[in-house]
């Protein structure tokens, strides 16, 4: 293992906006981000497979009274983002290093208020439809853990990931979707206030289109 992993897994054992395993929040955090975590009762939007945290931290600095919390199941990825949380003074954001699959362990029912998926692994064999974050089985954990009307934003460059999203939402209990294949030359382009992930920056210089849609938690 690199010096540079090693120094980065060092950093989220010791910084408080990291709540990864062997820490005592880790275990207990359920129900309780705003009261322990955050000390405050604002609104909670979550990024999953957050990487780096480029979104996170872009959407924590633009709305101060909202908590961001970026998951990702990659210590060295979400040290990136915690650091810059921490340099820039970001108080309305951690970090939570697990599995998507786990996500009710760490989010009570109706605790969160917001879902961001942005540029997930589009798995794009037959085999792997199953593991799309898209997919029934997650989608079921997603309206477990937002409140009713809570929002899911989904962002992608792969056109066939998109297409099979918006029929698995249609079908799995989210409504009021709007979409669009080409983000940058659309009226919802002004929604994302210039935030771009990594692989966003390398797509969109590919030319690829990004692909964005924004659905509802149905009653």
């Amino acid at each position: 293992m690199s010096r540079k992993k090693l120094s980065r897994f060092e950093h989220n054992r010791v910084s408080e906006n990291v709540l990864e395993p062997g820490k005592e929040l880790f275990d207990t955090i359920k129900g309780h981000w705003r009261e322990w975590y955050f000390r405050n009762d604002n609104p909670i939007v979550i990024e999953i497979g957050c990487g780096r945290g480029e979104y996170t931290i872009g959407l924590a600095r633009h709305y101060p009274n909202l908590n961001f919390i970026g998951i990702d199941r990659k210590g060295d990825r979400i040290a990136q983002g915690s650091l810059v949380a921490l340099e820039t003074g970001l108080t309305n954001v951690a970090f939570l290093r697990t599995d998507i699959y786990r996500i009710q362990d760490f989010f009570a029912k109706d605790e969160v208020n917001e879902i961001w998926i942005t540029f997930p692994d589009p798995q794009p064999r037959v085999s792997q439809l199953k593991n799309r974050s898209t997919d029934a089985r997650f989608l079921k954990l997603y309206r477990e853990i937002l409140i009713e009307g809570g929002l899911l934003h989904l962002k992608t460059d792969h056109d066939d990931f998109f297409d099979f999203s918006i029929e698995s939402l249609n079908q799995n209990g989210f409504d009021d979707l709007v979409s669009t294949r080409d983000l940058y030359t659309s009226e919802m382009n002004n929604l994302h206030l210039g935030i771009k992930t990594k692989y966003e920056e390398i797509f969109t210089r590919k030319g690829f289109s990004i692909k964005y849609l924004k659905c509802k938690k149905a009653g």
